[in-house]
């Protein structure tokens, strides 16, 4: 089997989804920041799945070396056959609106960052005619709400950016997927208060890689969040305004 590269697989989602393809037997290449946990979770998959794993570090905000990180993964790998990017930033609003520097480092992690492997990596795939993508923004992003509107704003630009994405690598057999979670239970919402319906990365996991196995171009997990989305987004801004969300 070819590889599969994970970008962020020290998020909760992100190690998920490694035991999960690993289950499998698929080889994997496992990134993100820090080498010491990444090597652990990389020894444990091997001695309970028996599959070849590699580790690579990356840095989101150097965009710089995107090119050669994506570049040397294939060189490693030899070839692809998906990569998942999942790793994400969120301060909460009232820092990002009274502290422009770090709602920044929130926009260049969950947008710039995402466009700049993405768009190296696009190239690889088209070349190939073949593979897929999977892509985490979040149903924050799905409206602006005044309690989130910058993280959830880096979210929906993703969003916007990744269906763009879709529509040009259609053509080359490429399937680009975005996935949008609802609350999960992570590092990155630990003490948040007013959350509910919180889901487990194990069960989002499962959901998400079903649902690129299937093809599926946008999934929303779990999958009741679709419809909570659809009901805000039908309300009519002279209402929503109004709203305290």
């Amino acid at each position: 089997m070819k590889y599969i590269l994970i970008v962020g697989v020290t998020s909760g989602i992100g190690k998920a989804l490694a035991h999960q393809y690993a289950k499998e037997k698929h080889p994997l290449i496992l990134t993100g920041r820090d080498r010491v946990e990444m090597e652990r979770i990389a020894s444990d998959i091997r001695i309970r799945y028996q599959v070849p794993v590699k580790v690579k570090t990356i840095d989101a905000e150097s965009f710089d070396t995107h090119s050669d990180f994506f570049a040397s993964c294939v060189e490693e790998a030899g070839n692809l056959s998906g990569m998942l990017l999942v790793y994400g930033h969120m301060v909460d609003q009232e820092t990002a609106q009274n502290d422009f520097t770090k709602a920044k480092i929130m926009i260049d992690v969950n947008y710039t960052s995402y466009v700049s492997l993405l768009e190296t990596a696009a190239r690889y795939f088209e070349g190939e005619r073949s593979g897929f993508i999977g892509v985490i923004t979040s149903v924050a992003g799905d409206r602006g709400r005044k309690s989130n509107y910058i993280y959830g704003s880096s979210k929906g630009a993703l969003s916007v950016y990744v269906q763009g994405l879709r529509n040009r690598l259609y053509a080359s057999g490429v399937h680009v997927a975005t996935i949008k979670p609802g609350f999960v239970d992570t590092r990155m919402t630990y003490g948040l208060s007013g959350l509910f319906l919180v889901a487990k990365p194990e069960d989002v996991a499962k959901r998400v890689h079903k649902s690129i196995r299937k093809k599926y171009d946008v999934i929303y997990v779990p999958g009741f969040w679709a419809m909570i989305m659809f009901i805000l987004k039908s309300i009519p801004e002279r209402v929503f305004k109004r709203l305290s969300l």
